[in-house]
């Protein structure tokens, strides 16, 4: 697929078949979050590959939607605060940043091999914590299930670009 296409392609995925996701697929997926960029490319990220069959319960304790768990795979990004790149002059932490960006080329990556995403943000942090058996120092910052897709696209309407650009 040309760029382009995946970028408009992409939709947020609420439904997915059974069907595994091949290796070579799901290889080239996490290929894709290494080649992402971060902060001074410190990648103080984790990407935590989870089945979904074997986890369902601890699974619908982090995220409650059942479509959540339809995908043969759930794929979370948890990033190292602590050893992520902080700018001096505000200390901001750019932790959430940079594990977004893994998240984007994650997806970016599974839509162009064929497969379903959707980012999930909006889940239970320290369900996912106690779950993945994270450290103090990291925190989980996306999900997504991935899968082949059963879901048509609900078209959200964008707004036009000169409601969203400002030329200064």
């Amino acid at each position: 697929m040309e760029f382009f296409d995946v970028i408009e392609s992409r939709y947020s995925v609420r439904g997915y078949k059974k069907d595994k996701i091949e290796k070579e697929k799901l290889d080239k997926i996490l290929e894709a979050a290494t080649l992402a960029p971060t902060g001074v490319n410190y990648q103080s990220f984790k990407v935590f590959v989870i089945d979904t069959e074997k986890n369902k319960d601890n699974l619908k304790k982090i995220y409650a939607q059942d479509w959540f768990i339809e995908a043969p795979l759930v794929l979370c990004v948890v990033a190292n605060k602590s050893k992520t790149w902080t700018r001096p002059w505000d200390a901001k932490n750019i932790s959430d940043i940079d594990a977004t960006i893994v998240m984007d080329h994650i997806i970016l990556a599974a839509t162009n091999l064929g497969l379903g995403t959707c980012y999930i943000a909006a889940f239970k942090k320290y369900e996912a914590i106690k779950f993945l058996k994270l450290s103090e120092e990291y925190e989980p910052i996306l999900f997504s299930p991935l899968g082949y897709s059963n879901a048509d696209r609900a078209d959200r309407p964008r707004k036009p670009i000169n409601e969203i650009v400002e030329y200064i």
